[in-house]
């Protein structure tokens, strides 16, 4: 198998099993960010609901991964993470299925997605939740973000992608 070289390589799971052909996202600007319900940066959701109503016309999406790798923090399942989200932040953007994003188990997506934007000193692994990658129009990284950098902060950098 060739090595994948953007993020139209790779197919993920919607937390009901069916798969999505991220192919099929070429074209659009893409926040890929993993995600927990029970981290202090989980209200970051409100930010990211945002991002997705102020360019989701505009060829932008929102790919949220949620992840109970980082002090038991997304514990739920599918539908009681979604239920959390919709009820609390109101978010419309899809969930995607729970994954891993380090170690054996991590999702290839995200072993990509490391490779191509190494956080602080070059390190390879997921901090902690809400590391978001965003991803230009030709399916290439173009920034990672810290857990830290707010949804908001990001918008600047969306506008010129689009």
């Amino acid at each position: 198998m060739t090595e994948p070289t953007t993020i139209a390589d790779f197919k993920v799971k919607k937390p009901n099993g069916e798969t999505i052909d991220l192919a099929d996202k070429q074209g659009k600007v893409l926040l890929v960010v993993n995600t927990a319900s029970k981290c202090g940066f989980t209200p970051q959701y409100d930010g990211l609901e945002k991002l997705w109503q102020d360019y989701g016309q505009k060829g932008f999406e929102v790919l949220a991964f949620p992840c109970n790798q980082f002090g038991g923090q997304e514990p739920g399942t599918a539908d009681e993470i979604e239920s959390f989200c919709k009820v609390n932040f109101g978010l419309s953007f899809p969930l995607m299925a729970k994954i891993e994003v380090n170690g054996d188990n991590a999702d290839p997506l995200y072993d990509w997605l490391k490779k191509e934007a190494p956080g602080v000193l070059g390190t390879k692994g997921i901090k902690w939740n809400f590391t978001k990658f965003l991803i230009g129009r030709d399916g290439k990284v173009v920034r990672r973000y810290a857990p830290t950098d707010k949804p908001e902060s990001i918008a600047k950098d969306i506008e010129k992608l689009l």
